[in-house]
């Protein structure tokens, strides 16, 4: 089902919301099934010991109803500004953040994270349902994580890649537009510090509209279909054009500079595709260890070489020949190897005839 932007005046206001997640709201159970046709906030703590075979588990939370109903999601903090780094950014999304409506959603809980909360308001007072279960494999979770091992192996190949420059360039282009058309345009920006700052809001937007038209995208497909593809053409196409009039990168200091990048970006999707923080913690570890561990490996093999040659023998010695000595030794190894020609020629399997027809000159 798809989703629409609506005004916020259906729900509670922000300090109402606050205080219901920590007073009178509902909370879930795994298996846990809920049916209200009144506004409720429903919240999942996660209290389960952590076990290896829920690395990639979450809590699928499925609200459900024959009429359309609204979601909000419920902050944790009662004040962004006492909230510190990463926090910040956290309870400032979770202020903005709207599912919109729609008669069906999915939301999804860590099973060792936070608690999640959330408020429910039913158009009409339409009844719904809340369905709690565990999924024990989520694909996106397992995805994200096989996609972040994969880009931080094949960091350095992708980065000297020219196909995956073009291939990432037109994709980059169609899902983040805004930033593709400030990087279009950045000479004719004068002020460094003012490309900065409109490319941090640029970045915003961009992620803001994906993660809020990710509920349309199906909706958008089947019935939009030949908007979607104009959309991607057109977009690819200048995408594609402008790639190609800047050529693939040829400096190592910008290749390096991806691939640092890529790894990142691949560092992020396996954290975020664990759903069990010291797991996630323990293999971001492990893939930095096993590219930095190579430096180490590299300087003790030059000093093994630099001790072996400690311990051999001094300089050869090289003696060079005379003429006659030369004349020597050659006609010795003639003979030699005519000797061990006629031994060879004389065996019982030797095939005679064949070796004689090959002869230019077998009289000779």
């Amino acid at each position: 089902m798809f989703s629409r932007w609506t005004s916020l005046g259906f729900f509670p206001a922000r300090a109402e919301l606050q205080h219901l997640s920590e007073n009178n709201c509902r909370y879930l159970e795994t298996m846990d099934v809920s049916r209200s046709s009144e506004p409720a906030c429903y919240c999942y703590i996660p209290h389960g010991k952590i076990q290896l075979k829920n690395i990639w588990s979450t809590i699928q939370v499925k609200i459900s109803s024959s009429e359309t109903f609204e979601v909000m999601s419920i902050p944790e903090e009662r004040n962004c500004q006492s909230s510190e780094n990463l926090a910040f950014f956290k309870c400032l999304f979770n202020n903005i953040w709207h599912l919109g409506v729609s008669n069906e959603t999915t939301i999804s809980a860590s099973l060792y994270g936070e608690k999640t909360c959330f408020w429910v308001q039913p158009m009409n007072k339409a009844p719904f349902t809340v369905h709690t279960k565990l999924n024990m494999l989520d694909r996106t979770l397992f995805l994200l994580f096989l996609t972040g091992i994969l880009l931080f192996h094949f960091a350095h190949n992708l980065s000297r890649s020219i196909t995956f420059y073009y291939s990432a360039g037109v994709t980059f282009g169609v899902l983040a537009t805004l930033v593709f058309l400030l990087l279009m345009l950045k000479r004719f920006i004068p002020k460094v510090s003012t490309f900065w700052i409109l490319m941090s809001g640029c970045w915003i937007s961009s992620l803001y509209f994906l993660y809020t038209w990710k509920e349309d995208l199906k909706w958008l497909w089947h019935h939009c279909t030949h908007y979607v593809l104009g959309y991607c053409l057109i977009v690819g196409s200048i995408s594609f054009g402008f790639c190609h009039k800047h050529g693939p990168l040829k400096s190592e200091q910008s290749m390096n500079l991806l691939m640092w990048t890529l790894q990142f970006i691949g560092l992020v999707f396996i954290y975020i595709g664990i759903s069990i923080p010291v797991v996630a913690y323990a293999v971001i570890v492990t893939m930095l260890c096993s590219k930095i561990l190579h430096y180490p490996l590299r300087v003790f093999g030059y000093i093994g070489r630099k001790a072996s040659r400690l311990f051999t023998s001094g300089k050869l010695e090289v003696h060079y020949l005379t003429e006659e000595e030369y004349r020597e030794q050659g006609e010795q190894e003639t003979l030699k190897a005519l000797e061990d020609l006629r031994t060879f020629c004389r065996r019982p399997d030797f095939p005679s005839w064949v070796a004689v027809v090959k002869l230019q000159s077998p009289q000779r």
